[in-house]
């Protein structure tokens, strides 16, 4: 007796999950429409299988014949289902499912065909495109067309500019390397865009917590602006708690985002940086917390002026500055390694965190951790020290005593870890 196969079983299996996973959201579709769908459950499974059935045989066969023919038969049924649908409801105009039906078919033979990890993620994507359509449509309709362009924009950065870039130094001192610096811009561009897409997502308006947060991706400058003028606001007079908390939530971000940054860049960085940065964002988030305990319910935000953040322009002068950042780093690293360093870190850390953070994080790969670690640390503390400025300059007086007490601790934290390590 021929011993059982147990991984064409799995496969096999594999098949019938993203089947059954792509059939029921179907299926529950199907349900709720006064009009019959060509698709549910059982046919989403036969699809699968189908489609594995195909692609294992022709495995067998060692020809690709039969998974083009079982492509081929699936495509002429669904085209003849759809034909059938339009003309029992001209108004229900739709490929949805019918690609669904298609594409399951493929996954399947993907199963069969040594692919299974990679049927199951693009099944669990298929499954939530056809789930979260409303979501979705809903995303579309808050875009702007300023939006699509920036995208639009960002694609060709990574996709048309980046490849044509020389991947090589061009300057005497072995510093600046065009597409490794278009790729670190391109790196805080997407880092931005996230924030931006979580805020036009859940949208600022729902709560001062969650306008820090999200905001905090774009800019926590910002957030902090605007949240500092609002507090000026008799509207807002009650609301200093809450708007304390949003302001050192978006600091909180900003300090994760650096980790993110210099694990992308220099993972090897990240044990002489983690003591400093971690402290100063437990501090910091500990402040936000114990300020949202104290804000009321039901306070609401205005919407934070953040604008996508994405633009050819924009990427053109971060990638200047952190040039210029990069080749004085490489300067005063010949003539001055330590102190220099860290003047030039505070120096940065006045208008941008980013462009010294990937700056020493490159450092890092050829001078010593250490310095590369205290001068992030210092440019956080200065960047910091900044927009608590902005919030004495233009808060209200309640606001600015709670920040300067967040500030404070933020800054103990920070120079204590320093002088630790």
């Amino acid at each position: 007796m021929p011993e059982l196969d147990l991984t064409l079983v799995w496969n096999f299996a594999t098949a019938l999950l993203i089947g059954a996973l792509v059939g029921i959201e179907r299926e529950r579709h199907k349900q709720r429409q006064e009009h019959p769908e060509i698709a549910g459950l059982r046919t989403f499974i036969l699809v699968a299988l189908f489609g594995a059935l195909s692609g294992w045989v022709g495995l067998v066969l060692e020809t690709s014949w039969m998974l083009v023919a079982g492509l081929m038969a699936v495509t002429a049924a669904v085209l003849a289902g759809y034909v059938l649908s339009v003309r029992l409801n001209p108004g229900g105009l739709g490929l949805t499912t019918e690609i669904a039906a298609v594409a399951t078919f493929l996954l399947g033979a993907l199963a069969t065909l040594g692919q299974r990890e990679l049927a199951v993620g693009i099944g669990v994507i298929v499954a939530a495109v056809l789930a979260y359509k409303q979501p979705l449509h809903g995303f579309v309709g808050k875009l702007g067309g300023d939006d699509v362009y920036a995208v639009l924009r960002l694609l060709i950065a990574t996709f048309i500019i980046l490849p044509i870039l020389p991947n090589a130094t061009i300057d005497p001192w072995d510093a600046l390397n065009p597409q490794s610096l278009w790729l670190l811009a391109l790196l805080i561009a997407g880092l931005s865009l996230v924030g931006y897409v979580l805020t036009r997502l859940l949208g600022a308006h729902r709560g001062i917590p969650l306008t820090g947060l999200s905001g905090g991706l774009v800019s926590s400058t910002a957030v902090t602006l605007s949240f500092a003028r609002q507090s000026r606001e008799p509207q807002y007079a009650a609301a200093n708690p809450a708007i304390t908390s949003g302001i050192l939530l978006a600091w909180t971000v900003s300090f994760a985002r650096v980790l993110v940054e210099v694990m992308v860049v220099n993972r090897a960085l990240l044990p002489s940086l983690l003591p400093a940065v971690v402290t100063m964002t437990v501090v910091c988030a500990a402040f936000a917390a114990w300020h949202q305990r104290r804000a009321g319910q039901g306070i609401q935000a205005k919407d934070v002026p953040l604008r996508n953040p994405f633009s050819l322009t924009s990427a053109i002068k971060f990638t200047a500055l952190f040039a210029a950042v990069l080749l004085i780093v490489k300067l005063v690293q010949a003539h001055a390694p330590e102190t220099g360093l860290y003047y030039v870190a505070a120096l940065a850390g006045t208008t941008d965190v980013d462009a010294i953070t990937l700056s020493m994080a490159q450092y890092a790969r050829t001078g010593s951790p250490d310095v590369a670690s205290h001068a992030i640390t210092i440019a956080v503390l200065s960047n910091t020290v900044i927009k608590t400025g902005m919030v004495m300059a233009l808060g209200s007086p309640a606001l600015r005593r709670s920040i300067l007490v967040a500030t404070v601790g933020i800054l103990v934290a920070g120079v204590g870890a320093i002088f630790l390590a």
